[in-house]
């Protein structure tokens, strides 16, 4: 049986995702990869704060979990196979299919082709087929994970998993802990999205602690105390760091953005465990086609902000924020529908097959 909260969970956040690049991309925060900032004080960066430190996180922990729920029903063979196609391909052959176009886009928004006249073609194409990877790191990222549980898996014949099951609600809130450790080490010294430490524990947490029917049961019926310190942390690191570069380690690495991180992503588990275990056509529809949201907001968000601000930069902030939300949102459904309909194009770029919907 699907669990109907997590797939509420995974849709909504990747919403929230695609309203955090939106104003990334002219953010007065931080200076790697956006287009600008409209003025020197944005309270609409306040937005990044809120979100950045735990909405990733929680994909990684949601992740973890429908690993487990996957394994229940394939084998480990069938399951490797699986999350290949669907991770590895994308994030692959994908960038040097279509990801290419993305990249094009980062580098006129960094200014990489001002110094890059002699570059001999095929070696340009490779450097923006890789600068292409934009949100698809996390595909990456998944897809080693898988990797790694499949082999604990093989090694720990559910032992572990066993005893993660009688976790009660004190040690889930001091995972926090292992979490904060977590968030010091793996971690890339250039690309600062790929955070082996903290991305790989959440994995493991989501596999082996709350995939638990009984562990998330304890959760939903404390949500109110959960949704609680989730605020109340969210306050304090909003506090505590705005106007601080938030995406750097010089945030990220500190104690308040990781207990903002663990309790904001138990506080949206509880809360969605009891109030969000129901659908309707609308989520029905945000669920199905989450998936191509998430691969072509990026995209879309990119290509429409750079011509907005080269072709039209006498228009009003609002204006601007309008077109490019409206661009990801619609120029991504568009483009998957597109997509998915070409047989060569979806197995690359989307990793769908045509008779199956694994």
């Amino acid at each position: 049986m699907r669990k109907v909260y997590l797939d509420n969970v995974r849709w909504i956040t990747v919403v929230l995702v695609v309203i955090y690049h939106v104003i990334y991309i002219f953010s007065g925060v931080t200076q790697y990869g956006i287009i600008g900032h409209f003025s020197e004080h944005q309270p609409q960066d306040t937005y990044q704060y809120i979100v950045y430190p735990w909405f990733m996180l929680l994909l990684f922990v949601v992740s973890g979990m429908s690993a487990r729920y996957e394994l229940l029903k394939r084998t480990d063979k069938e399951f490797i196979r699986v999350r290949t196609r669907k991770y590895l391909v994308p994030s692959t052959i994908g960038l040097l299919v279509f990801g290419w176009v993305l990249g094009y886009y980062n580098m006129l928004i960094s200014g990489a082709f001002d110094s890059m006249g002699n570059v001999p073609g095929p070696i340009l194409f490779l450097i923006m087929a890789v600068s292409g990877s934009g949100p698809l790191w996390y595909l990456q990222m998944l897809w080693l994970f898988s990797l790694i549980v499949v082999l604990i898996r093989k090694i720990d014949k559910d032992r572990f998993y066993n005893i993660c099951g009688k976790a009660n609600l004190l040690i889930v809130l001091l995972l926090v802990i292992p979490v904060y450790g977590a968030a010091q080490i793996l971690n890339t010294p250039v690309i600062v999205v790929y955070r082996f430490g903290i991305y790989g524990l959440g994995f493991l947490i989501g596999y082996f602690v709350l995939s638990h029917e009984v562990v998330m049961e304890r959760l939903g019926k404390n949500w109110l105390l959960l949704s609680i310190l989730a605020l109340a942390s969210c306050l304090a690191f909003v506090i505590l760091y705005i106007g601080q570069p938030y995406p750097e380690h010089v945030v990220l690495d500190t104690i308040m953005c990781n207990v903002y991180a663990w309790f904001g992503t138990l506080g949206i588990l509880a809360f969605m465990k009891k109030w969000g275990n129901s659908m309707n056509a609308f989520s029905k529809w945000m669920c199905k086609k989450s998936w191509g949201l998430y691969v072509f907001h990026y995209l879309m968000i990119a290509a429409s902000g750079w011509y907005l601000h080269t072709l039209c930069p006498f228009l009003a902030p609002a204006i601007v924020y309008l077109l490019v939300a409206i661009a990801a949102f619609a120029g991504s459904y568009l483009l998957y529908e597109l997509m998915s309909r070409i047989p060569v194009l979806r197995w690359c770029v989307l990793g769908i097959k045509k008779d199956k919907k694994e």
